[in-house]
């Protein structure tokens, strides 16, 4: 009976993402006691993650390991890094922050030359530095071992001494009302930090990002000046793009 209304309580999970101890007592006709015991091997063993009041999918609540994140939608991620690549200039400045498609815009510049980079990602440092007299600025602060970046007050106050053409910034999602989020409070203040020492502020993702919902505000799209993404989405975005007077740029049309 216990594997069996498991069983029961992740297929509710995984169709809504997301429920309360109440609702699956409901849905199973059993006690909340019960719901509350059943959940928690599924809980230990990963499955699902607890919140106060209920449990979720492990993808609603955090980003996986960054390894992992870069051969996840892969093609997407690359097919976006092209674009930026294509319209990022010998000479220009930038800053990128610490995401999985701003290390494959990284990757995608490796033959551009003289370009000023300010980041707080290690990975992103090491790709662009001592090559093509690129000059390359890494903020400081407390190092990230998910991921080699730097976060904290330090590295906010260290991008504010730049003033750079670009700042080219990934996201957790964007979600429904066109807001761009993340999921981390520090990643969400470094992204708004840079684009105030920015000319122009380009957000990037692939199209999976669309819908998804990250617990951290970012900004809207009206604050953003380019959205760059593999696929056209669909057109409740074409829409709020059009409106905030957002460029959107996929391979189709910037060939």
């Amino acid at each position: 009976m216990s594997l069996r209304r498991q069983t029961e309580i992740l297929q509710a999970v995984r169709r809504a993402g997301s429920s309360s101890i109440v609702e699956l007592a409901e849905k199973l006709d059993v006690s909340t006691e019960t719901i509350r015991r059943n959940i928690k091997p599924l809980v230990e063993q990963g499955s699902v993650v607890r919140f106060h009041g209920g449990i979720m999918k492990p993808d609603h609540s955090e980003e996986p390991p960054f390894g992992r994140r870069m051969s996840v939608h892969e093609e997407g991620k690359r097919a976006v890094a092209e674009i930026v690549a294509k319209l990022i200039q010998n000479g220009d400045s930038i800053i990128l922050d610490n995401g999985t498609t701003t290390a494959y815009v990284a990757e995608a510049l490796a033959h551009h030359s003289q370009l000023v980079v300010v980041t707080n990602s290690a990975e992103i440092a090491c790709r662009l530095a001592s090559r093509n007299d690129n000059r390359v600025f890494m903020a400081g602060g407390e190092l990230s071992g998910e991921d080699a970046s730097a976060f904290g007050p330090g590295s906010i106050e260290f991008v504010k001494q730049f003033k750079v053409r670009y700042a080219v910034m990934s996201m957790g999602g964007i979600n429904t009302n066109g807001d761009l989020t993340d999921f981390h409070l520090f990643e969400a203040e470094f992204s708004r930090a840079a684009m105030n020492q920015a000319d122009e502020t380009w957000f990037i993702a692939d199209s999976t990002k669309f819908g998804r919902n990250a617990p951290v505000r970012v900004c809207e799209l009206s604050d953003i000046d380019v959205l760059i993404t593999d696929k056209e989405p669909i057109v409740e975005y074409l829409r709020r793009c059009k409106e905030a007077d957002v460029r959107l740029i996929t391979p189709e049309n910037n060939r």
